[in-house]
């Protein structure tokens, strides 16, 4: 079988580990034909834009795509090219795995713990008005009118919208993958003591939607008291399910307890549309010198291959992965002992040590 595939290569060093993970898809047997787009700031000055409508035309005709990473811009212009796909698409389930593995270096002797993350609203859905903008001060006045709390009048403002149908929507989502994926228990995250009606609704949302799913064990936790959980105690937990903001972050926290960003992949998944991605940004210092971790885009590939049905291949992909950063040898610089080590290789000598593996 053949699978039409979008790939977006990326910014910085997403070309090359986009082209070191084609490498190791390919090499298990999988028959993948790319179609290749282009998003993210190197293609402004083309569109106009970093996130062309093909972009949008190609994963919506396809079903499923892989990116590298892409910039993003600081303070100023466009948002996000990594949000403007999740909200045209509405992938609204953000999975990220973070696993350890045998010969990553880390605090911690076991950690398996999956952050499933609401994808669409929260802080993250992009409503905001800048200070002294238009509309602004008509927005204070009304917040002025019906809150106690009172607004400033030099403030800018981010609208936090959380609602009872992306939340439930989300929820169901970490609890169906838990029974999918043999996970025995399902954390959901919030602030609800401080915000009320928002974290407050996301948190009688999953209390209700887990009275539906008996066999798989509930409770909650507050973000902050989350984050010191997690870095005490990690092995106590296995999926956290969490609006979009808190995701973001302790997806990242959680991300360091297994390695760092180089060793994390992830998924955005919508109702008929699947994007698989790196967690790491696009460390455009390193463009083009062939020194950067792959394993984190080709971890996301063995999620893109399990999600179109080909575990076995999967399997196979992650198991060339884990054996590579085991024993040590040919693996980039972060994945030493030493950072200077003179024995670490590049980006390409690491994707052929997994391809030999799977021969």
């Amino acid at each position: 079988m053949i699978y039409r595939i979008t790939l977006i290569p990326g910014d910085g060093i997403g070309p090359e580990i986009s082209l070191a993970m084609r490498r190791c898809v390919e090499a298990t047997g999988l028959t993948v034909d790319w179609e290749i787009v282009d998003a993210g700031a190197d293609v402004i000055g083309k569109y106009n834009t970093p996130l062309p409508d093909s972009v949008i035309d190609s994963i919506k005709k396809n079903k499923v795509a892989i990116k590298g990473p892409v910039v993003t811009p600081v303070g100023s212009g466009f948002r996000s090219v990594n949000v403007g796909l999740r909200q045209a698409l509405d992938l609204f389930a953000c999975v990220r795995p973070c696993k350890l593995y045998a010969g990553v270096r880390s605090r911690y002797s076991q950690v398996d713990i999956v952050v499933i993350r609401e994808n669409t609203e929260d802080l993250y859905a992009g409503i905001e008005l800048e200070k002294d903008s238009k509309g602004l001060h008509e927005a204070i006045a009304l917040l002025n009118k019906y809150c106690k709390k009172k607004v400033r009048s030099d403030s800018a403002i981010s609208i936090k919208p959380i609602s009872e149908t992306a939340s439930k929507r989300i929820v169901e989502f970490a609890f169906l993958y838990a029974k999918a994926n043999g996970r025995k228990k399902v954390t959901a995250v919030h602030k609800a003591n401080i915000m009320k009606y928002t974290d407050g609704l996301f948190l009688e949302v999953a209390r209700e939607v887990a009275k539906k799913f008996p066999d798989v064990e509930f409770e909650d936790r507050i973000v902050d008291n989350m984050c010191m959980q997690l870095v005490q105690k990690p092995e106590l937990y296995d999926v956290l399910v969490l609006p979009n903001l808190y995701g973001d972050i302790l997806s990242d926290l959680c991300a360091g307890l297994v390695g760092g960003l180089g060793v994390a992949p992830g998924a955005n998944l919508g109702e008929n549309t699947a994007l698989f991605e790196p967690t790491h940004g696009s460390a455009p210092k390193y463009k083009g010198m062939n020194k950067v971790n792959p394993t984190a885009i080709i971890l996301s590939a063995v999620l893109m291959m399990r999600h179109i049905g080909e575990k076995e291949k999967a399997d196979k992909l992650e198991t060339a992965v884990a054996s590579v950063i085991k024993e040590g040898k040919s693996v980039t610089y972060d994945l030493k002992e030493a950072r200077n080590d003179p024995t670490s290789v590049g980006t390409k000598e690491m994707a052929d040590a997994i391809i030999k593996k799977l021969k």
